[in-house]
């Protein structure tokens, strides 16, 4: 039996820069993960079949998984005969920018890497797992990077300063099609890449936090008001930093001191149910 921990992903920055010929716009951002965690275990069997088991029953257990499809890719590509079972333990709140389903298949590589002892490199698997999803590549490295492409060209950066995470996601979802149809491109909007590269560089914490920046998140806040309210919520009892992740509608705020996260949790969890406290990783 081998186990594998998926961590969430947020978004330090999310700049969206043109629409590509495929029908993706080019992205340019950069994410980190916390420690936020689905849990994933694999067991060889005597057949060739891939069987996961989720536990929760509104998670679909076939191709429309992306764990299950990660196995298949991981099968077909290194034609391995033998199937496995996958026990997936959620924990990272679905459809809510956090890319909960792209760290299962990340793990998933990782897992059946170590599984059937293929001894292939982490930039191998990111590479193939770009065909899963953009967020995927990122994902199966697990650490803090600049990416661009769909998101699936990365540059590792070094690891972002520790920190508080305090996360919260509102109870209705939002359709991430529908935000990108909703972005208007001809309108300027900050995006402080530059700046937050150098402030990781730096290990600048401050700095960090004013650089946090999200060209989705007007879009998503008009969708969705309650985006607004909690990060509203979260700087006005003392996060240093706040911001929606991906194209939400999670949103999440930095907080130095234990304390102080706390008190923003405590504030936050009276308005909203999915609220986590947890610790920066990446």
């Amino acid at each position: 039996m081998i186990y594998e921990t998926a961590p969430a992903k947020i978004n330090l920055t999310l700049d969206t820069l043109y629409k590509r010929d495929d029908g993706y716009h080019e992205v340019e951002m950069i994410m980190t993960t916390i420690d936020l965690n689905d849990r994933l275990s694999f067991e060889k069997r005597n057949d060739s079949r891939i069987v996961l088991k989720v536990d929760e029953t509104f998670i679909p257990s076939d191709d429309r998984n992306l764990a299950y499809r990660a196995a298949l890719l991981m099968k077909e590509t290194y034609k391995i005969k033998q199937g496995v079972t996958i026990t997936l333990e959620k924990n990272i709140p679905v459809a809510a920018g956090l890319a909960g389903g792209s760290s299962d298949a990340a793990a998933t590589m990782r897992g059946m890497n170590r599984l059937f002892e293929l001894n292939r490199s982490l930039d191998e698997l990111s590479e193939l797992s770009a065909v899963i999803g953009s967020d995927v590549p990122f994902c199966v490295h697990g650490t803090t990077a600049l990416c661009k492409g769909r998101g699936e060209i990365l540059e590792i950066l070094p690891k972002m300063p520790s920190a508080w995470v305090i996360v919260a996601k509102p109870q209705a979802g939002l359709s991430t099609p529908e935000i990108y149809g909703g972005l208007d491109l001809s309108q300027p909007f900050p995006v402080h890449t530059e700046q937050c590269l150098k402030t990781i560089e730096a290990n600048d914490y401050d700095a960090l936090c004013k650089s946090l920046s999200n060209r989705l998140e007007p879009v998503s806040m008009q969708l969705q008001p309650e985006i607004a309210k909690i990060k509203s919520n979260m700087l006005n009892n003392g996060a240093d930093g706040a911001l929606m992740s991906g194209s939400g509608p999670t949103v999440y705020g930095f907080a130095q001191r234990e304390r102080q996260a706390r008190h923003i949790f405590n504030a936050v969890s009276g308005c909203c149910n999915d609220v986590y406290l947890v610790r920066t990783l990446g």
